[in-house]
């Protein structure tokens, strides 16, 4: 299993605090049979640059790796990228991309977007090279019209969902069939802290295998795992 989406590195954003929250953050993943966490603190370009964002990041990854056991979960480096209007003119962008890989993973305004919106990431995916994929969709869909989300799969933009979106008792139905209809294609704890944002994911997981079948959700993780290959 793979969780896509994270805030484990340790002082990056509100997610942890101290790198003893960040290791019991990344052993409860670690019991839950997680094999690959990518860790994306929050990068808001109004505040930062990319090369001190960057550097911010090292710098905690070190800090971590220098005390979490060799067994623990992969941790593979990326960002969660607050989208703003020009996004696809930022240099050095594709340094944000998640670790060996050209996906870039973009925090959504939750407000109705715009068709500059929309040409924005469909700029992203069809000429820039990189493999735009939305975070947390689910918070978006009652701000969109109907067919915005088809627009956007139709020009191969990705989406990744929170795994309490699957697992929740007014959602997890919407959540399913959208798995159901290859709609959805990572899952996220997005984790912040132990107690009131925890590393829960594995119930999603298991919950897409009980209802849409084993084969099914083999398939789901392969192919997030295959993502990180191409």
């Amino acid at each position: 299993m793979i969780d896509f989406h994270s805030h484990i590195l340790p002082v990056m954003d509100d997610g942890s605090k101290n790198t003893q929250e960040s290791i019991a953050m990344l052993n409860s993943l670690k019991a839950q049979g997680v094999k690959r966490v990518v860790v994306t603190p929050h990068f808001y370009a109004n505040d930062d640059s990319v090369s001190s964002f960057l550097e911010r990041r090292q710098k905690s990854f070190e800090k971590l790796k220098a005390e979490f056991a060799e067994a623990s979960p992969e941790i593979v480096l990326g960002a969660e990228v607050r989208y703003y209007d020009g996004i696809s003119k930022l240099e050095n962008l594709s340094d944000l991309c998640i670790q060996g890989t050209r996906m870039l993973l973009i925090e959504m305004p939750g407000a109705r977007w715009t068709e500059y919106v929309l040409s924005e990431l469909f700029n992203l995916a069809a000429y820039s090279g990189h493999t735009v994929v939305l975070a947390h969709i689910e918070r978006y869909m009652n701000y969109q019209s109907a067919d915005v989300f088809e627009k956007l799969l139709a020009n191969d933009v990705l989406m990744q969902v929170n795994a309490d979106f699957v697992t929740g008792f007014f959602s997890k139905h919407k959540a399913l069939n959208l798995f159901r209809k290859e709609k959805l294609h990572f899952i996220g704890s997005d984790c912040h802290n132990l107690t009131t944002r925890p590393p829960e994911i594995a119930k999603a997981y298991e919950l897409i295998g009980k209802k849409l079948g084993t084969q099914f959700l083999n398939d789901l993780i392969e192919y997030e795992n295959e993502m990180f290959l191409l």
